[in-house]
């Protein structure tokens, strides 16, 4: 566990730094969440399993106190800033949303206990996209590497592309599978009871609180970097899903979720920052297993670099077509021969 926390800790220790101090400690942010990872990266080690403990939910309730910090006191602060010391603080605040508060989230909406749910479902809430938690485990989890998944880039897609259908097709996804859900309940539930309502209401909420507490730079700012967050969301699922799909069987249905329908990443210390979540086969194998215990197997497809690495490079969709190709052609020649 100790990996987990000094991994996913450190930045938020020198984003807040740099909100509060700039100078130095601006760049220091931006530069342990680029350059610092990519080259402990390449150091050839794996985090191993290991037993879920209580040092894991304790671990979880710190980020998402450190998220909302960031967003309550860090932004403001951000703001009597000079230029030169806000840009790079800025960039590091959105990588750390969409590398570590969005798998911290992901890893809460799974949480057995419905407070840890709640929190994973705020944090999704003041990046502005709550609807995620709905289209995630209502339809990705049901409907991963089909056609019925928003959420599962078609080989060939360019990011761009998947970000808008994806984007409109998750919101509308989950909140047609939340209303079946709530359909099906004995007593009918309120109108206020709907997820959506919270969803949408909380999203408004953080917008009119960063509209007073700042005026329109303070809103700007938030947009900027929610805005920031949500696509490197959707860039996690187009790298970990991008052109993997499920056959259909002799019956006419669909295969059952294999090792094979999610992309992983082996490296260490990204993986350690993102509580595993680049273990993301064994995540939609066992979805209730926890962050420390996800495992990493031979059968599970590997990509050829660190999961923020491969975002990057979906960033220029003609270059990661041609990386991808390679590998799809590999493993589709590894199911043949299988």
């Amino acid at each position: 566990m100790k990996w987990f926390c000094i991994a996913s800790l450190s930045p938020l220790a020198l984003i807040g730094a740099g909100c509060f101090w700039g100078g130095y400690w601006s760049l220091l942010a931006l530069i342990y969440m680029t350059v610092l990872v990519f080259l402990l990266d390449r150091i050839a080690r794996q985090i191993p399993s290991v037993k879920l403990g209580p040092l894991a939910d304790l671990l979880s309730i710190a980020l998402v106190l450190g998220h909302l910090a960031l967003l309550l006191i860090g932004m403001p602060a951000i703001l009597r800033m000079g230029w030169e010391e806000t840009l790079p603080v800025v960039l590091a605040m959105g990588l750390f949303m969409g590398q570590v508060s969005h798998p911290n989230a992901h890893e809460l909406i799974h949480h057995p206990r419905r407070r840890m749910r709640r929190l994973g479902s705020l944090i999704y809430t003041t990046m502005l996209i709550g609807h995620h938690v709905s289209a995630h485990l209502r339809v990705h989890h049901t409907q991963v590497a089909t056609s019925d998944d928003p959420n599962t880039a078609r080989r060939g897609e360019g990011f761009y592309r998947f970000l808008l259908r994806a984007w409109l097709g998750s919101f509308r996804a989950g909140l047609r599978a939340d209303n079946r859900a709530r359909t099906r309940k004995s007593v009918p539930p309120t109108a206020w009871s709907h997820p959506y309502v919270g969803y949408c209401g909380g999203a408004s909420f953080a917008l009119i609180l960063a509209t007073v507490a700042g005026g329109a730079p303070l809103l700007v700012l938030f947009l900027l970097l929610t805005g920031y967050a949500q696509v490197q969301i959707f860039l996690a699922d187009y790298v970990q899903h991008y052109g993997l799909q499920r056959a259909m069987t002799e019956s006419g249905r669909v295969e059952p979720v294999g090792p094979g329908h999610s992309w992983n990443a082996p490296h260490w210390y990204s993986s350690a920052m993102m509580l595993n979540a680049p273990r993301h086969s064994d995540h939609h194998l066992h979805p209730q297993r926890r962050y420390p215990e996800l495992e990493l197997r031979r059968d599970m497809p590997v990509l050829p670099y660190a999961l923020p690495v491969m975002a990057a490079i979906a960033l220029l969709p003609p270059l990661w077509r041609r990386v991808m190709a390679r590998r799809l052609a590999r493993l589709e020649k590894t199911d043949t021969v299988a």
